[in-house]
C-alpha cells in the first residue's frame, strides 16, 4: 500500500562526495557505451517477442524429449512383450505418462503467448503454474505406484525370464529420462519456467524406477528374489526427495517467491540512477517465466513532473538491464519532504502494524 511508502525509506538527501559523483559518471558513460553498442529495443512489441521466444524454446524442448522418451517407450515395450516381465511393463507405462505430461505444459506454453486482456491483464503466463502443480501430482502418482509395486512384488514373488533383454531395456530407459531431465532443467531454468523444471525433475524420477529394475534383475540373476522388490522401496524414498523439490520449486512461484538476490541488485541498480536519492518498496513475481517489478524511488521535490518522470524512466530501464528475465517495472516516484506527508490520506488503508509502525516512527514521514 502507498500509506506505508515512508516508513520503508528515508528522505533525507544523502551527501555526495566528489568520488560518488566521479563514479556515477563511469557508470552512466559505461552504460551508454553498451547501450549504444548492443542491439536492443524496450518496446512492448519486442517484449512480446522475447515471451514468444522463450515459449517456442519451452515448446521444442516439449517436443524433442517427446521423441526421445516415446523412442524408449517403445523400445521397452518391445522387450516386454518379449521377456513378460511386470516389473519392465510398469516402467514401460510410466516412461509413457511422463512423455505426455509435455502435453499440459505445450498447452501452457501456447497459453502463455496469448495477449494480456481486460480480463487477464497480466496475461496467461500463470498457466504455467498450474501445469507445474499437475506434474507435481503425477510425480506423487508415480511414487504411490512404484511403492506398490514393490510392495505388491514382496507380498507375490514373480519370476523374471530373459534377464539379459530386461537389464538393457531398464538401461535403455534410465538413460533416455536421464537425457531428457538434464535437458528439461537446463532449458526450465534459462528461460525461467519452473513447471519445465519440474517435469525434468518428473523426468529423473522415472530413470530411478528404470535403474530399480536393472537393480532388480541383476539381484534376481543373483538368486536373490527378493532383490527387485527392495529396490523398488529405496527407489520409492528416492522419488518421494525429488517430489519434494519439485513441489518447494512449484509452492515457491505460486506464492510468488523470488530470489532474494534479486532485490538487492534491483536497489543497488536503483540507487546508481542519476537523480534518485533513495528507494522504498521493490516488490516482484513471476509471471510465467517473465518477471514483474514494481519499484518505488525517492527524487529531489523541487523537480518538475516531466524531469522526475524522465528519472522513473531511466529507473525502469536500468532495472530491465540489470535483472534477468525482468519484462516489465512500474516505478513509483516519492520526493523528498515538503510539509505533511503526502500520502497521509491513505494512511487509515493501511494494515494495522504499518499504521502503528508509522506512528512511533513520525520522523520518517
Amino acid at each position: 500500500m502507498d500509506g506505508k511508502r515512508h516508513a520503508h525509506h528515508d528522505h533525507d538527501r544523502p551527501a555526495r562526495t566528489e568520488p560518488t559523483r566521479r563514479l556515477k559518471r563511469l557508470r552512466r558513460l559505461r552504460h551508454r557505451l553498451v547501450h549504444l553498442l548492443t542491439p536492443h529495443s524496450h518496446d512492448t512489441g519486442d517484449r512480446v517477442d522475447a515471451a514468444m521466444e522463450t515459449s517456442r524454446e519451452g515448446m521444442r524442448t516439449l517436443w524433442i524429449s517427446l521423441v526421445v522418451l516415446g523412442i524408449t517407450a517403445l523400445v521397452q515395450a518391445v522387450i516386454v512383450a518379449l521377456s513378460g516381465s511386470v516389473a519392465l511393463l510398469g516402467d514401460t507405462v510410466h516412461n509413457a505418462a511422463d512423455a505426455l505430461t509435455a502435453v499440459p505444459l505445450g498447452i501452457a506454453f501456447l497459453l502463455g503467448r496469448r495477449a494480456a486482456n481486460r480480463r487477464y491483464t497480466y496475461g496467461y503466463g500463470r498457466a504455467e503454474d498450474l501445469a507445474g502443480v499437475l506434474i507435481v501430482v503425477t510425480i506423487a502418482a508415480s511414487a504411490v505406484l512404484a511403492a506398490w509395486t514393490a510392495v505388491d512384488r514382496l507380498l507375490h514373488p514373480r519370476e523374471v525370464t530373459h534377464l539379459w533383454a530386461v537389464s538393457g531395456a531398464a538401461l535403455a530407459g534410465f538413460v533416455g529420462n536421464e537425457w531428457v531431465a538434464r535437458y528439461r532443467i537446463r532449458t526450465g531454468r534459462r528461460i525461467g519456467s519452473a513447471a519445465l523444471v519440474a517435469d525434468g525433475l518428473h523426468a529423473r524420477t522415472d530413470g530411478f524406477t528404470s535403474l530399480a529394475v536393472l537393480l532388480g534383475a541383476g539381484g534376481t540373476a543373483l538368486g536373490l528374489r527378493a532383490a527387485d522388490p527392495v529396490v523398488g522401496l529405496l527407489i520409492t524414498l528416492a522419488i518421494l526427495m525429488v517430489l519434494k523439490d519439485a513441489a518447494r520449486e512449484v509452492y515457491r512461484r505460486l506464492m510468488d517467491s523470488v530470489d532474494p538476490d534479486l532485490v538487492t541488485t534491483a536497489h543497488a541498480t536503483l540507487r546508481g540512477v542519476d537523480g534518485v536519492l533513495g528507494t522504498g518498496q521493490v516488490r516482484m513475481r513471476w509471471i510465467g517465466h517473465a518477471l514483474r517489478a514494481e519499484a518505488d524511488i525517492v527524487v529531489d521535490a523541487r523537480l518538475t513532473v516531466v524531469e522526475a518522470h524522465r528519472i522513473a524512466v531511466a529507473a525502469e530501464h536500468a532495472l530491465l538491464h540489470a535483472v534477468p528475465r525482468l519484462s516489465a517495472a512500474t516505478v513509483h516516484t516519492d520526493h523528498t519532504p515538503v510539509g505533511g506527508d503526502p500520502h497521509a490520506t491513505l494512511h487509515h488503508h493501511a494494515p494495522e502494524s504499518v499504521r502503528a509502525a508509522v506512528s512511533v516512527s513520525p520522523s520518517r514521514q
